[in-house]
């Protein structure tokens, strides 16, 4: 008969030392503090790809259901294992100081765009009164 649910060794250990690792490289790369996965994965929103979602979702749950002898029974750990690896491998791929390069030069564009704009409304509106 096969197994239903995974393998039913799932350590609750093994997924707190796992899911640590995991919380701390979203501290160090996204900059997202939390108590557990899925708030982690939560607060980290869009900066996760979307590809990326299942599997945070897929982690979320089996660090709840690794809290619980009879629910860690449920818990597949080759998917669980994909999932560190896929999430792990993305984020060593984040490049801090890029990111915060990205963000600052976006917050100048909007507003250099913004000036022109008032600037463009401020001829026009010089022109329609006639000063110029």
């Amino acid at each position: 008969m096969p197994e239903r649910y995974g393998n039913p060794m799932m350590d609750a250990t093994d997924m707190a030392v796992k899911s640590e690792a995991l919380r701390a490289q979203l501290r160090e790369k996204l900059g997202v503090r939390s108590r557990d996965l899925a708030q982690g994965f939560k607060r980290a929103g869009r900066r996760l790809p979307r590809y990326l979602r299942a599997d945070a979702k897929l982690l979320a749950e089996a660090e709840t259901y690794a809290a619980h002898p009879k629910l860690a029974k449920r818990v597949d750990d080759a998917a669980v294992g994909r999932a560190f690896a896929n999430i792990g491998a993305h984020l060593k791929t984040v490049d801090v100081a890029d990111r915060r390069k990205g963000f600052w030069l976006g917050l100048a564009g909007s507003i250099v765009f913004n000036l022109l704009v008032i600037g463009g409304l401020f001829v026009l509106y010089m022109w329609w009164r006639g000063h110029i």
